[in-house]
């Protein structure tokens, strides 16, 4: 008996202004499968999706639905044909409800119509108990976990009766714990009958969920629909990158008599840190883990003068750093700070490849007249761009065209290009491919070798075990205490799970 896919897109072709995205693209989902979507940056997944949920049209090919033909010229249209979308970058809003959140679509048709919340929160009710989420449907998104509003868009999509659902990068942000916890989800989602498309760059959990796989190289399908069973992780490598993955892995390197570049003494913030003891060295790769929660990325903006420091000293090369302003932190102190929220904290959409590149180099070139020219940028700043494989029309194309893995390539590419002392570095590979993970981890162990104090926050546990020196633990904006890392994963996970569920000896200080 033949079963028809639930969703089909034939031939795909996308052209835009001197680009063509995709290549004769196909893709076949299967209905109760988890079809893998994979490719490095610019490979054409975010395009595709794109084309599957209405927000471009194909320029040539043929989408179809339950074997019927289907056109979207809007994401409306594609919402009517029962296909959702989960981003990357969530869509919610923080001061709605869980319930309001939901079912905003609904609410915004009838502009006029009085709501009724407690209807509003028994149909909620609805879409959380299917995913087993026990929680208030009147609560509002800003109080939730980063897993728990993964739940609320993934209810969301299902209140819209979707029989396909993408899901961008699900991952990218959750603890192994919260992941799981999500794949059990996904499996009871797939065995209801969904149709689901995961899109990751981490293969462990792609041969771990998914039954069947796509990758796209360039624009082009370098894999078509075909069973996961048989395949292992160098063969997925193989159809992204055209070869195997490069051999990369933890280096041992000692620091310890090293200067010390960075150090936090007994440092408060306004936030709720206490007591903070820590230290960098000049040249080291100091790993900070925690779960989500832990205040890991807002000790850094406090670092970085964003967050007040309430007690404590904070001192650099010795000297204790008067940082009011993330000016201060930057053109005083030589601090740079690339943030998990390219969005919102790293980047300017609006402007161009270069502009963005270049911002935090502009004072340093501009020299003692002022004078500033393109070329001095580009002289900067293109060796990272291009070290880190950034895929874009031109230097002058806004970045907010971009794929998000281009923008973090390029959030990560301007602090390169400023010659800093200390680099803190929140979650530096979400979003990007493995082969440019390879070359950021590679450019970050350069940084270091040839003398910058490296901060790496990461709640990726193999990343934190393959890239840190030594490894710092918070847990409830407190330190736990501080590893040696050895490089092995099973021993060193097993101790950074122990500091933060305290089964532990007493906890030995950050300070090296």
């Amino acid at each position: 008996m033949t079963v028809t896919p639930v969703f089909e897109a034939i031939n795909i072709e996308k052209r835009f202004p001197g680009v063509k995205a995709l290549d004769g693209v196909s893709l076949s989902l299967m209905p109760g499968s988890i079809h893998a979507l994979l490719g490095e940056n610019g490979a054409g997944k975010s395009t595709l999706i794109k084309v599957i949920t209405g927000v471009h049209r194909p320029t040539s090919g043929q989408l179809l639905v339950n074997g019927q033909d289907a056109q979207f010229s809007s994401t409306r249209d594609a919402v009517a044909k029962g296909i959702g979308v989960v981003h990357q970058e969530r869509n919610l809003i923080p001061r709605f409800s869980i319930a309001e959140n939901i079912h905003l679509e609904q609410t915004t048709r009838h502009a006029l119509k009085p709501i009724d919340y407690a209807e509003l929160n028994r149909s909620a009710r609805r879409w959380l108990d299917a995913l087993e989420f026990d929680i208030d449907p009147a609560t509002p998104v800003m109080d939730l976990s980063v897993a728990q509003m993964q739940l609320v868009e993934i209810a969301k999509a299902l209140s819209l009766q979707s029989r396909v659902l993408l899901l961008d990068e699900p991952t990218a942000s959750l603890t192994s714990n919260e992941t799981k916890t999500l794949f059990a989800v996904l499996r009871r989602l797939r065995d209801n009958g969904v149709s689901l498309v995961f899109v990751s760059h981490k293969l462990e959990e792609v041969l771990e969920i998914c039954d069947r796989v796509t990758v796209l190289r360039d624009g082009v399908n370098a894999c078509q629909s075909q069973s996961l069973k048989g395949l292992g992780r160098q063969d997925l490598v193989r159809f992204m990158i055209g070869r195997n993955e490069s051999a990369g892995g933890w280096q041992k390197r000692d620091t310890s008599t090293n200067p010390v570049a960075l150090e936090l003494k007994d440092v408060s913030t306004a936030i709720g840190h206490s007591n903070v003891d820590l230290t960098v060295r000049k040249g080291e790769i100091l790993g900070l883990y925690g779960l989500i929660g832990a205040g890991r990325s807002e000790l850094a903006k406090s670092i970085m003068g964003r967050i007040p420091v309430t007690n404590g000293e904070v001192l650099i090369d010795g000297q204790v750093a008067r940082i009011s302003s993330v000016g201060d932190a930057i053109h005083r102190y030589g601090l740079g700070y690339v943030s998990e929220d390219r969005k919102t904290e790293g980047l300017l959409l609006p402007h161009s490849v270069l502009a963005n590149a270049g911002i935090v180099v502009w004072k340093r070139l501009s020299g003692l007249f002022g004078s500033l020219s393109d070329a001095k940028i580009r002289k900067a700043v293109v060796p990272f761009l291009e070290r880190l494989e950034v895929k874009t029309p031109s230097l002058a194309q806004t970045v907010g065209n971009l794929s998000g893995g281009n923008q973090q390539k390029i959030s990560v590419a301007k602090w390169l290009a400023a010659g800093i002392k200390v680099l803190i570095i929140d979650e530096p590979s979400v979003g990007i491919d493995i082969k440019t993970k390879a070359y950021l981890h590679d450019l970050l162990r350069e940084l270091a070798n040839n003398g910058t104090a490296v901060i790496v926050i990461t709640s990726d546990m193999p990343e934190m075990v393959a890239l840190a020196d030594r490894i710092v633990v918070m847990d409830n904006y407190e330190v736990q205490g501080a590893l040696e890392n050895d490089g092995v994963y099973e021993r060193m996970s097993e101790a950074i799970m122990n500091l933060i569920h305290k089964v532990k000896p007493e906890p030995v200080s950050a300070t090296a």
